[in-house]
């Protein structure tokens, strides 16, 4: 039986970093084999959990027979009405580290760059953390409808005994709020354009389709399974989306309505809110990840360290 990457569903950790990585010319198997080698790091301080994920297309050339059929890659903006669009900025592989805190997640980021840094360049890198528990920087809950722990598995895992069991499709965006305009709406406006209430996420009865939890209604568009975080500064801030689902079709499906292309009319939250990244990445099972390791942690001396002496010598 293939085992899903830990960090997937450790919930609870408080501070999280997004670091997506860009091949050199020519290292893309060189790339898989590195991050595949990577191990989860221990620190005097606590835990740090790290979920690697691929490309679609680097990862089934790497791995033919670990990957699903049809998962491919953000290659194209999803352009909906009005020329909305959603942009396509696809890398090569993506680390997830989430930690207890910021400082061991900073370190063990750090010692996951320099370990790789030969080989893959940092394209993309974002920090996040929790506010007041479980709302994002709307104030409004979010994750209302993720499954629990025991039935999330069987959403976001590919089944036994397909290719690429117990691995999940990931997509991850960065949405920047327009927290002067969202601000500026009362709240019975805000509940409208969300469709659900602010203060305890209650869906409300009268819920415009064109609300965001209208036009990503799981139960038309499939159960998904969610670590959204989120990140920023006070001036510049917003969500980061992280959606993990067994089928690709899922999330796309979402991406669509929410972009207007199923209906013809935009989530209403579109308007308040703009994504400025879009990834997918297929996250393998241990196992698999196992199969494609480097020989042994090639970052062993880097993501043990437990010292800030140590860290700064990676820089």
């Amino acid at each position: 039986m293939a085992n899903p990457q830990n960090g997937i569903f450790a919930l609870g950790t408080a501070s999280h970093a997004y670091l997506e990585f860009d091949a050199r010319d020519g290292a893309g198997e060189e790339l898989v084999g590195a991050v595949a080698a990577l191990r989860e790091p221990r620190t005097t301080m606590g835990g740090v959990n790290l979920v690697a994920g691929f490309r679609p297309e680097l990862w089934r050339a790497v791995a033919p027979g670990h990957c699903p059929a049809g998962v491919s890659g953000f290659a194209e903006a999803v352009t909906g009405v009005d020329g909305y669009a959603m942009p396509a900025t696809q890398h090569d592989a993506v680390l997830w580290l989430s930690g207890s805190a910021y400082d061991v997640v900073f370190d063990a980021a750090r010692g996951a760059i320099a370990a790789l840094s030969g080989i893959a360049a940092v394209a993309a890198e974002t920090s996040s953390w929790p506010y007041r528990h479980d709302r994002d920087l709307t104030g409004f809950i979010d994750g209302t409808e993720n499954p629990s722990l025991v039935d999330a598995p069987d959403i976001a895992l590919v089944p036994e005994p397909g290719a690429g069991a117990g691995g999940t499709v990931l997509l991850l965006q960065r949405w920047v709020h327009d927290a002067a305009a969202w601000e500026a709406l009362p709240v019975d406006t805000q509940e409208r354009v969300m469709g659900r209430t602010k203060p305890d996420s209650v869906e409300l009865a009268d819920r415009p389709d064109e609300s965001h939890a209208g036009s990503t209604d799981q139960d038309r568009f499939g159960h998904i399974f969610r670590r959204n975080m989120p990140y920023g500064t006070v001036t510049d801030h917003g969500t980061v989306f992280v959606g993990f689902s067994a089928e690709q079709g899922r999330l796309s499906a979402m991406l669509d309505s929410m972009a207007g292309l199923t209906t013809g009319v935009r989530d209403a939250l579109t308007y308040y809110t703009r994504p400025v990244s879009g990834a997918y990445y297929f996250v393998p099972s241990i196992e698999a990840l196992r199969e494609r390791s480097a020989g042994g942690s090639i970052a062993s001396s880097a993501l043990a360290s437990s010292s800030r002496e140590e860290t700064r010598s990676l820089a």
